[in-house]
């Protein structure tokens, strides 16, 4: 039997910890060596110092009040302060440590688990995430095994205890430290946790409750997706062991280049080049648009370089909502790099009718400083 620390002291199991240290320092006075040479003093006094090593540390005041008593060795025997074993042995300690006795056990966490979540991934183009489509992917996962329906086991046979750990799904084990006896607990290697084992297994799962198998997926993909979203479907992922639910699905999607446009959430971005003489004297392009077909993209006159044209609501579909981002179309004024001389010809003469521009230095703060090194200081200035 665990001894009584606290009758030992004198205290109820309520105590305090400063009614615990005075307790402990009245009798200590008392039976002190040096105040009673008695031996059964002497005796007192060790009983008493050690009822208070242990009422006051809380790991060894848990161990008590659970029914335990941390400084019993691990060996045989029984008795006094000096002698071995927990009582009735080391069920006391995994009592002490673990709640052990009806309920107390934290028990075995049994076959059927349920199953972890998949992953995949599936490439669309940027019109297929504009317009939304309906996809078939091939999943690799665990199903339930159609021989067994998940129990795992072969005809009539049923599970039984496991023999390593008594059904406990766990084992334990009790070490020696300077700290005094640690207790560890880890999963029954036998029946991994379980619990109980399958003497007859099922001949296709191998006792599981699950085989792995390729089926073809429907997924819907809505429109206005885009590059890293997940697609959730549930209950498609990997059956979980002994034929538990299964988990979810996730659909990642992989949203390929397009050649034309550039995506920027629900904007899309294009580059138009128009010639110096369009540019100048104005024109139409003609753009074919993810949704909307060929559309009109109008170059005013006098367009300069880096000017941007948007279209409002032409760009991606908002996800799970009735609007669209904007179009916005880069103009890149090309100047012909060769001229003929007939082109050469035209030029001059547009020079000389134009003499009020020409080539010259802008000073900084100027209105016509619009140009590549303006931008930037205005950049830097702006941090």
């Amino acid at each position: 039997m665990a001894r009584d620390y606290y009758g030992t002291l004198g205290v109820s199991k309520g105590a305090t910890d400063q009614e615990i240290k005075r307790a402990y320092r009245k009798l200590a006075r008392e039976h002190h060596p040096d105040v009673n040479p008695d031996e059964s003093a002497q005796v007192r006094f060790q009983e008493i110092s050690a009822a208070y090593e242990v009422l006051s540390d809380p790991d060894k005041r848990r161990i008590v009040d659970l029914g335990g008593d941390p400084l019993e060795t691990s060996g045989g025997g029984g008795g006094g302060f000096g002698g071995a074993g927990f009582g009735g042995g080391l069920g006391d300690v995994f009592e002490a440590f673990f709640g052990g006795g009806a309920g107390g056990s934290r028990g075995p966490r049994g076959r059927v688990q349920p199953g972890a979540d998949s992953l995949l991934r599936t490439r669309l183009t940027l019109e297929e995430c504009a317009r939304g489509v309906t996809k078939s992917v091939t999943v690799d996962t665990a199903i339930l095994c159609d021989e067994c329906t998940g129990s795992g086991t072969h005809g009539d046979s049923k599970p039984v205890r496991c023999e390593t750990c008594g059904g406990a799904g766990e084992v334990q084990s009790v070490q020696r430290s300077f700290l005094g006896q640690v207790m560890t607990s880890r999963p029954c290697p036998t029946c991994r946790g379980a619990g109980e084992t399958i003497p007859d297994p099922c001949r296709k799962c191998g006792g599981d409750g699950r085989v792995r198998a390729r089926r073809e997926i429907t997924v819907k993909v809505p429109a206005g997706v885009g590059n890293g979203m997940r697609i959730r479907l549930a209950a498609q992922g990997e059956v979980g062991p002994g034929g538990g639910p299964a988990g979810d699905l996730y659909v990642e999607v992989i949203e390929q280049q397009h050649e034309v446009f550039v995506r920027d959430g629900d904007d899309l971005h294009c580059t138009v080049r128009v010639p110096m003489v369009d540019a100048a004297l104005g024109t139409s392009v003609t753009l074919e648009t993810i949704l909307d077909g060929p559309t009109e993209i109008a170059v005013a006159p006098g367009t300069q370089p880096g000017s941007v044209t948007v279209l409002r609501g032409h760009g991606m579909p908002k996800l799970r909502s009735g609007t669209r981002g904007d179009l916005h179309a880069h103009l890149e004024v090309v100047v012909p790099s060769r001229l003929d001389s007939k082109q050469t010809k035209l030029l001059e003469e547009l020079r000389r009718n134009n003499e009020r521009d020409h080539a010259e230095v802008v000073t900084n703060g100027s209105q016509h400083s619009g140009g590549l090194f303006s931008r930037l200081r205005d950049a830097f200035s702006a941090r």
